[in-house]
């Protein structure tokens, strides 16, 4: 399966792993959220190759992800800012680091997340956005489920 053909897949999930899929795209975006917007100062924190962190952060800005804007004339130079449609990808990546505090931890989580609205310390959850009960597996109905599997027809089973 080659990118085009995600972009083309009916699933949003699909189409989701097209605009931001690899681990250099969703750093980018973490350390977007943390305020790194220059192209040095991204490259310094996630130690990656200045052709790897160029194509992802053109794709990125490509995707409606981010924006370039210049910042200095001599040399020409460049931050990255977030877009509304970046700044949408925060829960992704609370979700994510939720999971990964969960499961590949070795202790305590590396950073915390503090609701300044409330001042407490906070984990991310998904939540139904009628009742605000926490969405879980098991609990859940896709209709229709695009997907070819034996299951119950709309339900999504936890299997262990």
């Amino acid at each position: 399966m080659t990118p085009a053909d995600l972009a083309a897949m009916h699933c949003s999930v699909a189409r989701t792993l097209d605009a931001i899929g690899d681990k250099w795209s969703l750093l980018i975006i973490r350390d977007a959220f943390y305020g790194l917007r220059r192209f040095d100062d991204l490259r310094k924190d996630l130690g990656v190759a200045r052709n790897i962190l160029a194509d992802r952060l053109g794709k990125l800005v490509d995707k409606g992800v981010l924006v370039r804007r210049q910042y200095e004339e001599r040399p020409p130079r460049y931050e990255y800012l977030l877009t509304e449609r970046g700044r949408d990808l925060v829960g992704v990546v609370l979700a994510m680091m939720r999971w990964g505090d969960t499961w590949t931890g070795a202790g305590d989580p590396p950073v915390t997340i503090t609701h300044t609205t409330c001042g407490h310390v906070t984990e991310p959850v998904v939540a139904c956005s009628h009742c605000r009960e926490e969405l879980r597996l098991g609990e859940l109905l896709a209709d229709p489920i695009p997907v070819f599997a034996p299951r119950k027809p709309g339900m999504l089973d936890p299997v262990a």
